[in-house]
């Protein structure tokens, strides 16, 4: 891996040059273009598929700049990332001060992972400076009042939170639909089985650039991607007429992985309700502020959706929350190797019976010797919790006594 500091003086300007969007068929394509000093470009593009052409008439040009302006924005980490340059200059429009304070806080705490990962040290003196130049054609955008329906958007992944999500709004009688991103095989499979038959679908496509960087050692690592899927959703809700975007994220995401540098570093960080409860002030103050943003799951644990999960068994052989598998593109829907796997079979475990329970995964994940080190660590006897989107220590050891209490391992 190339060092921080010779990136960092190689590179000392990133800068966020401008953005484009048009329809094409039935399709808004958006444009970002990002420069980093002196040799690196990155050209990353959202689609928005079968898009409204008479609702997005309906929306003023300002609102759409605006949205897409900050779609660009926070995209950045993403492609920042590979230098860490020390600047960060935002040519494509202005933020306040509050603004600037705000995505520097979301870069310092969504990206603990990757600084953890990489021994970067945040709290160095100039490590991170973010401007804007206000010029006639550039100024400070306020929040718009859209038109909505009162209807639900709820992301979807594929996995068992959104799948209770789904479930739990359809009984209130209200009109919902999904939003999904690059949805592979699992997600596809979820939304038929939920009978969601035309979801809002986003394409998002990396700059291969980006890519070929990773390869020659460049920095890599964790971004924030629930902050990504955030501002997409309201994007979104704005061209599709809904009011409310219903997130699954649960109480356990607020729990961190492992402290670094003073710091308690969340792999979950966009899920934590700390983030939640800031962009929706975000939102609201620069963004819509007629828009209702919030996770539905937030008062509840891993366990207990994972029981409410239990009473939905049409969705045990199509769901799946494996992030190796979705990488690799594998055709099975559970690697049986992962941190992930490990949990979400250890919190279905006291509800199902173990013929579902073999029937979904292939195998008995809890006599695999080989997970005993995983999940140690995942009740607290590691020394870092995996850097999955799991639950808290005390769910898993809640977890793991349930199943011997049920007798469905052996001590």
């Amino acid at each position: 891996m190339k060092p921080f500091k010779k990136l960092r003086e190689k590179y000392p300007k990133f800068i966020y040059e401008g953005y484009c969007y048009k329809v094409v068929r039935n399709n808004l394509k958006v444009f970002f273009d990002f420069r980093v000093e002196p040799d690196l470009r990155f050209k990353p593009v959202l689609i928005v598929k079968n898009i409204n052409r008479s609702r997005i008439k309906k929306i003023k040009k300002e609102v759409l700049d605006n949205l897409v302006f900050h779609l660009g924005l926070i995209e950045i980490p993403s492609y920042w990332k590979a230098t860490c340059s020390p600047e960060i200059a935002i040519e494509s429009g202005f933020l306040n001060k509050e603004q600037l304070r705000w995505w520097k806080d979301l870069i310092i705490k969504g990206m603990g992972q990757f600084f953890y990962e990489n021994k970067i040290d945040w709290r160095l003196p100039n490590f991170l400076k973010i401007k804007t130049i206000k010029t006639k054609s550039n100024q400070s955008r306020k929040s718009a009042i859209a038109e909505f329906y009162d209807w639900y958007l709820v992301p979807v992944g594929g996995g068992k939170d959104s799948v209770v999500t789904l479930e739990k709004l359809k009984k209130t009688g209200k009109k919902i639909n999904a939003f999904t991103v690059n949805p592979g095989k699992a997600v596809k499979d979820v939304l038929r089985t939920a009978g969601i038959k035309n979801p809002i679908v986003v394409e998002r496509k990396i700059d291969p650039a980006l890519l070929k960087l990773n390869k020659r050692g460049y920095l890599n690592g964790h971004t924030p991607f629930t902050a990504v899927l955030s501002f997409l959703s309201v994007f979104c809700a704005v061209l599709f007429s809904y009011k409310n975007i219903a997130f699954s994220n649960e109480k356990s995401a607020d729990e961190g992985n492992v402290r670094y540098l003073g710091k308690m570093i969340n792999h979950q960080y966009s899920k934590s309700s700390d983030f939640e409860k800031k962009f929706q002030k975000y939102c609201k103050k620069y963004l819509v502020k007629n828009i209702r943003y919030f996770s539905f799951l937030r008062k509840y644990t891993e366990l207990e959706i994972a029981e409410m999960f239990s009473n939905y068994p049409k969705y045990f052989p199509v769901f799946s929350s494996c992030n190796k598998v979705a990488a690799k593109k594998l055709k099975k829907r559970w690697c049986g190797k992962c941190p992930k796997c490990l949990f979400i079979y250890l919190t279905l475990c006291p509800y199902l019976k173990k013929k579902q329970l073999l029937k979904i995964f292939g195998e008995d994940l809890l006599r695999k010797k080989e997970l005993r080190p995983i999940l140690k660590s995942l009740i607290g006897q590691g020394r870092v919790k995996p850097f999955e989107c799991v639950g808290t220590y005390a769910e898993a050891k809640k977890a793991l006594k349930l199943c011997l209490k049920n007798s469905k391992i052996k001590k």
